[in-house]
C-alpha cells in the first residue's frame, strides 16, 4: 500500500510513545490514500479508508485532523456498529464501537463492498474484545489471526496503532505493549520516536519489521506543526504531520540512547572525530563503514556511539550490497558540517 513500507492485504503496526504524532501519521496515510497521492499500488487512484478511532472525538479531533491533512472526507468512513436488542418486548437500537473478532464478518463485507484500501485502527488494542487477555499469546491470537485473515481476504491494509511500554530497550519490537504476538503476527512494523538531539523537536520513523519487503529503508524525519481549519462551529487548531526528509538516526538509535544512558559528551566527541575523519583530504568525504569503525576503534570510540553521532555530522549512508559494504559520506544538507 505504501511503497516498501506498508503491505496491502496484511497487518502493520505503528508503535511509539505517547504524544509523538502516531495518530497524525495514520491520518496522513488516510489523506494520501483518499487523494491517490500515496506511493504504492493505489498511486493515482484515490481509495476509501475505514477509520476506527476510540480515544479521540470524531467531530472535534479526528475530522479536523483529516481536514488539516487534506483528506477527501467523502472517502473516509467512520466505523460504528449498529445493534438491536429486545428489552421488555421492545426493540431497542443502539450504536457500539467496533469490536474484533466479533464484527469481522460484517467488516469484511463492508471493505469488499466499498473498495476500502486501508482499515485504520486508532489504537488497535481498543478494538480487541474486552474478554481477550492481550498479554497472553494464545488468547490474543484469537483476535489477531482472524484480523490478518480479513486483510488477506479483502486485500486491504490493516494498520493499527500501538504503544511502547516503559522498558529500556533499543529494539522497538520488544517495547510494544501487550503480548509478543502483536509483533509476531504483524507483517510490518513502522516505529516512531522523538529524537532528543533534534533542535526542531522532530521525530523519526523507521522500518522495524518488514516480512514482505525491504528492511534497509531510509529512516524518515517529521515534525508536528499547528494547523488551523474551519469547521461548522468555527476555527479550530490541530496538529499536522509534515515530513522533512530522510534521517541519519533511526528509532533504534533514539531508543538505544535512552536505554544505555550514554553520555552526550561521548557522542559530541564521536561526532567531532567523524567530521574530521570524513573531511580529511586523504579520505575525500566518504569511506566504507567498516573502515570507519576500525579507525574509530583504534581511537577508543565504540561503534554504537559512532552510529548515534552520524546525525550531528550530517552523514549519508548507502546500504550494503553483495560484495560492497555500506558507505558513509558527508551530506551538506544535513547535520552541522561547518
Amino acid at each position: 500500500m505504501w511503497q516498501d513500507r506498508v503491505p496491502a492485504g496484511a497487518l502493520t503496526l505503528l508503535p511509539g510513545r505517547e504524544g509523538i504524532g502516531k495518530s497524525l501519521a495514520l491520518v496522513w496515510l488516510t489523506a494520501q490514500l483518499t487523494r491517490g497521492m500515496l506511493p504504492g499500488i493505489h498511486h493515482g487512484h484515490p481509495r476509501p479508508v475505514i477509520y476506527a478511532a476510540s480515544e479521540d472525538s470524531w467531530a472535534h479531533t479526528v475530522v479536523p485532523r483529516l481536514m488539516a491533512a487534506g483528506a477527501d472526507l467523502h472517502m473516509v468512513y467512520r466505523a460504528d456498529v449498529r445493534t438491536e436488542r429486545i428489552t421488555n418486548d421492545q426493540r431497542v437500537s443502539g450504536v457500539e464501537p467496533l469490536t474484533l473478532p466479533r464484527d469481522n464478518t460484517e467488516l469484511t463485507e463492508e471493505i469488499k463492498g466499498t473498495g476500502v484500501a486501508m482499515l485504520a485502527l486508532d489504537p488497535l488494542m481498543s478494538v480487541i474484545g474486552s474478554a481477550i487477555d492481550t498479554h497472553r499469546d494464545r488468547e490474543l491470537r484469537t483476535a489477531l489471526d482472524p484480523l490478518t485473515q480479513l486483510a488477506d481476504d479483502t486485500g486491504a491494509a490493516v494498520v493499527g496503532l500501538s504503544h511502547f511500554n516503559k522498558a529500556a530497550s533499543s529494539d522497538p519490537l520488544n517495547l510494544i505493549t501487550g503480548s509478543r504476538a502483536f509483533s509476531a503476527v504483524a507483517r510490518a512494523v513502522v516505529a516512531v520516536a522523538r529524537d532528543p538531539d533534534a533542535d526542531d523537536g522532530s521525530c523519526v520513523m523507521s522500518q522495524a519489521k518488514n516480512n514482505l519487503g525491504r528492511l534497509d529503508l531510509p529512516h524518515l524525519r517529521y515534525v508536528v506543526r499547528e494547523a488551523t481549519v474551519r469547521t461548522d462551529e468555527g476555527e479550530t487548531r490541530v496538529g499536522r504531520l509534515v515530513f522533512l526528509g530522510e534521517s541519519a538516526r533511526g528509532v533504534d538509535d533514539v531508543l538505544g540512547d535512552t536505554a544505555s544512558g550514554e553520555d552526550r559528551t561521548e557522542r559530541d566527541e564521536a561526532a567531532e572525530w567523524l567530521r574530521a575523519y570524513l573531511t580529511d583530504p586523504a579520505v575525500g568525504g566518504e569511506a566504507p563503514a567498516t573502515e570507519i569503525y576500525k579507525a574509530a576503534g583504534r581511537d577508543g570510540i565504540a561503534q554504537r556511539t559512532l552510529q548515534r553521532a552520524r546525525s550531528r555530522v550530517g552523514v549519508r549512508t548507502t546500504p550494503p550490497a553483495p560484495g560492497r559494504p555500506s558507505v558513509w559520506s558527508i551530506d551538506p544538507t544535513k547535520g552541522d558540517t561547518q
